[in-house]
């Protein structure tokens, strides 16, 4: 079912869930599926340069989270972003559980942040928030102290998409100014913006 209506002049068309799902599988169907090796589209990827987020999630005590480039925005009214995650991770299984999420922006100085929440260092990957400082806005998630803008996020609609889960969510609390040097991640290195 689509529903339309007019907001200051503009026409905004909205789908359901249902009809969206419906839409998403259909055009799926009719594609011809083509295998292509995962490690083509890895080398193609490194051409795309992108920030670093940490997404988190805390459920019934536990809390988790991940270093993520997967992350837009893709509406300013309402607020609503989306994030990927691989659904086979912990974090993926918390943001699930809890319907909400936070996100922070990595500055240029939080590489180590980066690889400890992608688990490329040593810590403990079970309790990757022992030495990280962090504050809370609206939903309870954890957010990390020094990061460029942080998002509060609850999930309003999840999608299966391959390997990973599909999460759009709305921005409940946002802070940040857009100031500060941004961690970048190109072709498997860190950058700064000069």
């Amino acid at each position: 079912m689509v529903f339309a209506f007019a907001n200051s002049g503009t026409l905004i068309f909205s789908l359901t869930h249902l009809m969206l799902a419906i839409m998403m599988n259909s055009t799926m169907e009719n594609q011809a599926v083509t295998t292509l090796d995962p490690e083509q589209l890895r080398g193609a990827m490194r051409a795309w340069s992108a920030g670093v987020t940490v997404v988190t999630a805390t459920h019934e005590g536990i809390q988790h989270g991940m270093t993520v480039n997967s992350f837009t925005s893709i509406s300013l009214d309402p607020a609503l972003i989306t994030i990927s995650l691989q659904s086979s991770t912990r974090t993926c299984e918390l943001v699930s559980k809890a319907h909400a999420f936070g996100l922070t922006i990595l500055s240029a100085e939080q590489a180590h942040l980066s690889d400890l929440f992608s688990g490329r260092t040593t810590t403990d990957p079970q309790n990757r928030f022992a030495d990280v400082p962090t504050e809370t806005l609206v939903s309870g998630s954890p957010l990390i102290v020094g990061g460029l803008a942080w998002m509060d996020c609850r999930v309003v609609q999840t999608f299966e998409a391959g390997m990973n889960t599909l999460f759009i969510a709305e921005v409940l609390a946002a802070r940040g100014t857009g100031e500060g040097q941004p961690l970048i991640y190109h072709n498997r290195k860190y950058w700064q913006l000069k």
